[in-house]
């Protein structure tokens, strides 16, 4: 058996909560690979709306195994106050499992985020400041407290240990944190932490792969927010590319099967960074307004703007994507025209590459393309979306050379058409 992963394709918040929950009856097992609290999942079934940050999205299956890999990085009191959302809603999380390897966010590492981002100044990159940054070089600067961790006898000589360094660093600063409160607070989330079921997560995933169960692996963010491969230095502290799947899980690249990659109808981005077709006119606040283009972490407003081809390209490229999911395309109904951006400009000379410094001298090069009139949020057949749709979808499928399987026509797990 192989293990399939989903990721985004863009900046992130391209709807890989619905997608996996969707997905998740096709599979035994869910793996979250990477990231921590700074990606909002959201999925919205039975009238409901729910956001996880750190659980995998199948977990509102019961009989699935849902596993967050040593790849992430947890906040032990975001991880509780998730845990009791799920819990009031008579959730079942007896089949949630965490990695002995996984990182653990401090309250320090959420100041040190600050306190980095506030020197910088306007150069800031637009952290959502949940200390994930600071965790992940903790992490390689081989510092870090573990899940695994916890259990141990002197736990809390190792947090204070990481704590005094922390605040050492802080002094350089000038920053004061009293973060008295807070540290009781994550204390008491540690505690509810060791009530799970802990699991050496690279032994378990390859005896299920072994076994042939199925496997989901869940990324977060997006892939031009990968550490190597994104909009640098405006991107996160982890690899979202699938072969983060295979060091976030402990699999070799041999064991990857199908690569589902989500992108939205047109492209939205949070915070600061390069994002060559962004509409800073009323079209683009069209979109946000009507797609709800708000952080489901932050809150922040998203910037919007057309579909970038140059870029969705490339992270085919380095995903292997084997098959596309289009999610918000119900968001362009009513535009009488829609574009898509199909190479960049950049000082006078046409390319479709992602060039090294990523400014604001690249100049998008677009095609327009007729819009659709109809509302399609109650449509169930691909049949029976509107013509200027499916051509739309057609020419991006034609330019990428991979098919949209699924497409999403409204955040309800049931207004998706399967093609």
């Amino acid at each position: 058996m192989k293990l399939d992963v989903l990721l985004g394709l863009q900046w992130g918040d391209e709807g890989k909560g619905k997608a996996v929950d969707f997905l998740t009856p096709h599979y035994d097992v869910i793996a979250r690979f990477q990231g921590g609290p700074n990606a909002g999942h959201t999925l919205e079934f039975h009238g409901s709306k729910h956001i996880l940050h750190t659980i995998p999205s199948g977990i509102f299956h019961p009989d699935k195994i849902n596993i967050i890999g040593n790849g992430v990085v947890i906040d032990p009191v975001i991880f509780r106050k998730e845990v009791d959302g799920l819990l009031a809603r008579s959730t079942d999380l007896k089949n949630l499992y965490i990695s002995r390897k996984a990182n653990l966010i401090l309250p320090t590492h959420r100041h040190l985020d600050a306190a980095a981002e506030a020197a910088k100044g306007v150069s800031k990159i637009g952290s959502t400041l949940k200390g994930i940054g600071p965790a992940y070089m903790d992490k390689t600067g081989r510092n870090g407290l573990r899940v695994g961790d916890v259990h141990s006898p002197d736990f809390n000589a190792r947090y204070q240990q990481l704590r005094n360094k922390h605040l050492n660093l802080l002094k350089q600063f000038n920053y004061v944190a009293d973060f008295e409160q807070e540290e009781k607070l994550w204390f008491e989330a540690i505690d509810l932490l060791r009530t799970f079921t802990v699991i050496d997560s690279e032994y378990v995933v390859n005896q299920y792969i072994a076994e042939g169960k199925t496997i989901l692996a869940e990324g977060a963010q997006g892939t031009l927010l990968d550490i190597d491969f994104g909009f640098y230095p405006f991107v996160t502290s982890s690899n979202t590319v699938c072969a983060g799947a295979c060091t976030g899980l402990g699999v070799a690249p041999s064991y990857i099967g199908d690569v589902f990659g989500i992108v939205k109808a047109y492209c939205t981005r949070v915070g600061g960074g390069p994002f060559p077709t962004e509409l800073f006119d009323e079209t683009g606040d069209r979109m946000r307004t009507t797609g709800k283009e708000f952080g489901s972490t932050t809150g922040r407003p998203r910037r919007c703007g057309w579909l970038d081809l140059p870029a969705l390209k490339y992270s085919i490229m380095l995903n292997g994507v084997t098959s596309l999911i289009m999610t918000k395309a119900d968001v362009l109904s009513g535009f009488d025209t829609v574009k898509v951006c199909t190479h960049y400009k950049v000082d006078g000379k046409i390319t479709d590459r992602i060039p090294f410094e990523i400014n604001e001298n690249i100049e998008p090069v677009y095609v327009e393309m007729k819009g659709w009139a109809d509302n399609i949020t109650d449509i169930s057949s691909y049949d029976d979306l509107p013509t200027e749709l499916k051509e739309y979808t057609s020419f991006i499928e034609k330019e990428t050379g991979l098919s949209f399987n699924i497409i999403s026509v409204s955040p309800d797990r049931e207004k998706t058409i399967i093609k």
